[in-house]
């Protein structure tokens, strides 16, 4: 079966980790990846999160699907041979600074002399224009700029950053769909073009309306905890067997079969009741409702007639109650995958299922440079250069 992307090549030349993780999505579904690093300085995401038996085990899965290339984009030979691969590539993703690939004689104009449908994915912190332009800056900053931190947290508490990259994350999303669109532009005009990322964007557009809430009403959305401002009951609660449940009611419906279940339908009635921002302003009376009957029973049980009720509940998992959950199982979210260094290796499976045309892991992230000989030498590059361009450092 042949995959969506085969035949499409990407140069993933970018690092920590919004630029790599686009470049997986990619990978994912059938592109042929070829990530290129530093000869010494591997992408630092290889030095991230726990190891075994010093290998990287993040790696394993943002690495996955990729051929590993080494190479010193900053010598004037190395960058010849950036131009040689960009020749027959489709997209290159990168993430230097803004001037970096131009200091190098790599910027848009030069790889576009080498190929003129290349799709040219620039991911940076703050774009590449504008006075931030040329500051170093990761995901953790743009969750502060985008105004996601101050809306997370408990009311009197300090502005909350995540414990992982979902800046990041949500920017690699938007870098994927870009290149996509600018591949489809490419199709119909025959020309490349350049993608324009900055990360703190894609996340601000996910935080909903309160740019215009604010333009037009002058109204700043507060902390509120596990609540929520547009509907309420919505928390998480803790069962009688120590566990925690998250329970949601942002439609109507489901919020009048939540307060009937906890034995409050009398709640369901008032006129406040019928709205979700007028439901959030009485949180406590609900809260306090529904926190008393799933406090008095265990989680099997809250899930059971929460499920029998067609109300919307979900258990708190830890990654250990992901890897046990029947729902994970039947989408076949978790997959086992060999590794040549590690063997039988766990990790997420690809974003979405296609009927006819489906993702796949092939192979989970290789060591460093594993693949340089083999993708070099189908640009033309010989034994005998190969060898003198490895004592000279430069692969």
């Amino acid at each position: 079966m042949t995959a969506p992307l085969e035949g499409l090549r990407v140069l993933d030349v970018s690092t920590l980790f919004a630029g790599p993780i686009a470049a997986t999505f990619l990978g994912d579904f059938g592109a042929d990846v070829i990530k290129v690093e530093h000869p010494t300085k591997p992408d630092a995401a290889r030095g991230h999160g726990p190891s075994k038996d010093g290998v990287n085990l993040w790696w394993k899965t943002l690495g996955r699907n990729k051929r590993t290339v080494t190479v010193d984009l900053g010598t004037p030979e190395g960058a010849d041979l950036l131009l040689r691969l960009a020749a027959g590539a489709d997209v290159l993703i990168e993430n230097f600074r803004p001037g970096t690939l131009e200091r190098w004689g790599l910027g848009p104009e030069r790889l576009h002399e080498a190929n003129p449908r290349l799709v040219v994915a620039r991911v940076t912190a703050f774009g590449q224009t504008g006075p931030y332009a040329r500051r170093p800056g990761f995901g953790s900053l743009a969750e502060a700029m985008s105004g996601f931190a101050a809306l997370t947290g408990q009311p009197d508490g300090p502005p909350t950053l995540p414990p992982f990259g979902l800046a990041d994350g949500i920017a690699a999303l938007a870098t994927a769909y870009a290149v996509m669109v600018a591949l489809r532009s490419a199709d119909r005009d025959g020309a490349g073009q350049v993608v324009d990322l900055a990360i703190i964007e894609p996340i601000l557009m996910l935080l909903g309306g309160q740019i215009t809430a604010y333009d037009q009403l002058g109204v700043l959305q507060p902390r509120s905890g596990n609540r929520s401002v547009n509907n309420a009951p919505r928390n998480v609660y803790r069962t009688a067997d120590g566990e925690w449940v998250a329970v949601s009611t942002s439609s109507q419906s489901i919020a009048e079969r939540v307060m009937r279940l906890v034995g409050r339908g009398d709640l369901v009635d008032e006129p406040w009741f019928a709205t979700g921002h007028t439901r959030a302003e009485h949180a406590d009376e609900l809260d306090d409702a529904v926190a008393a009957w799933i406090g008095a029973r265990p989680t099997a049980e809250v899930v059971a007639a929460f499920e029998d009720a067609q109300a919307a509940v979900a258990p708190v998992y830890d990654v250990r109650g992901v890897l046990a959950d029947p729902q994970y199982r039947a989408l076949g979210t978790v997959q086992t995958v060999e590794d040549e260094e590690l063997g039988p290796v766990r990790m997420q499976n690809v974003l979405f299922r296609l009927s006819a045309t489906p993702g796949a892991i092939r192979w989970p992230g290789r060591r460093h440079g594993q693949d340089t000989d083999e993708v070099l030498a189908e640009v033309g590059v010989t034994r005998e250069q190969l060898e003198r361009l490895r004592e000279q450092g430069i692969v």
